[in-house]
């Protein structure tokens, strides 16, 4: 698995903490997201999932071995779904690391599956000239019983960003289908569980006395106030209103930069990889000068350096 070998890097160059970015991630397959979750915990219930019929089944990490047992970030955002979520709830259920972002993920808690509407082809065959019809056949829990259908999971840190008002969330859609719950199973939360309160705290008052998060939170709560207004027929005006919107978006876009870039290097083994191939090696080389400005990151660093500093408490009690 990729992410089994990321961290075997890791662990190699000794590093102190973690931090996995789900940001943008729209999911993949249920199979390897319950085998990342046992990267990290003891073996036991990662998800449950229910069908049809109204019955649940229980997909456990199998494995007793801990690959990566030090702090652990995971990051998330309005469009971390599907997959995404079932890894972010399960290190929130086992109290294993810090979920830090947006209020909550996308809420994405169901199975699809695609269905030709030609007898003759199987499942997930898209060749038929008559199309296909996409049914939802099973849905996520938690395996604290809740589902993360419509609700997502709630970031244990929040941090303000620019999409909190918009309505692009499962929640949002009028056909989305109900929360519900089903009954918890049995799982034995990490060893070394963090005390999230205490790190919460450092984190909102950093947040709060950092000019950029807070122009941040005032910026998006008035752009969501303009979705609501009525706009003037007046051409000059509404262009006037639209220049004001379009120089909010690009101010937030600013701000959400850091101007002292963070120092960040790449693995000797990443750098030689990617410098193979001059195109490769540009977009990993922009990627990574992306993330030296990216406030969110930044802060995310501050907390997992919190968390070092609380696991070396809890290690020398």
């Amino acid at each position: 698995m990729d992410v089994a070998r990321e961290l075997i890097k890791l662990k190699e160059a000794k590093v102190d903490g973690v931090v996995l970015d789900l940001r943008n991630n729209g999911g993949g397959s249920l199979y390897d997201v319950v085998q990342m979750v046992g990267l990290f915990i003891d073996l036991g219930p990662v998800v449950q999932v229910k069908d049809r019929k109204g019955e649940a089944q229980v997909l456990n990490d199998k494995d007793k071995t801990v690959l990566y047992d030090g702090p652990l970030a995971v990051m998330v955002n309005e469009f971390s779904a599907s997959a995404s979520e079932i890894f972010a709830a399960a290190i929130q259920d086992y109290h294993r690391g810090v979920i830090i972002g947006s209020t909550s993920t996308y809420g994405k808690g169901t199975v699809q599956r695609n269905y030709p509407l030609e007898s003759s082809l199987g499942f997930d065959d898209m060749g038929g000239s008559l199309g296909s019809v996409k049914i939802t056949l099973q849905k996520f829990y938690r395996i604290n019983g809740g589902s993360t259908q419509l609700r997502g999971v709630s970031s244990d840190i929040v941090l303000p960003d620019l999409y909190e008002h918009y309505k692009i969330r499962e929640k949002d859609q009028p056909d989305a289908l109900a929360w519900d719950e089903v009954p918890k199973v049995d799982y034995t939360t990490w060893k070394y569980a963090y005390d999230v309160n205490n790190i919460r705290v450092s984190s909102t008052e950093r947040t709060n006395s950092n000019p950029a998060f807070t122009t941040i939170s005032r910026d998006a709560a008035w752009l969501d106030k303009q979705n609501d207004k009525m706009y003037p027929l007046n051409l000059k005006a509404y262009q006037e209103e639209q220049k004001m919107i379009r120089a909010t978006v690009k101010q937030i876009d600013s701000v959400s930069k850091l101007k002292s870039p963070m120092m960040i290097y790449s693995l000797p083994q990443d750098s030689a990889k990617y410098s193979a191939d001059k195109d490769k090696g540009e977009r990993y080389n922009q990627w990574v000068e992306s993330r030296k400005t990216d406030i969110y990151l930044k802060e995310t660093v501050n907390v997992m350096g919190d968390m070092i500093a609380l696991k070396s408490v809890v290690y020398n009690k």
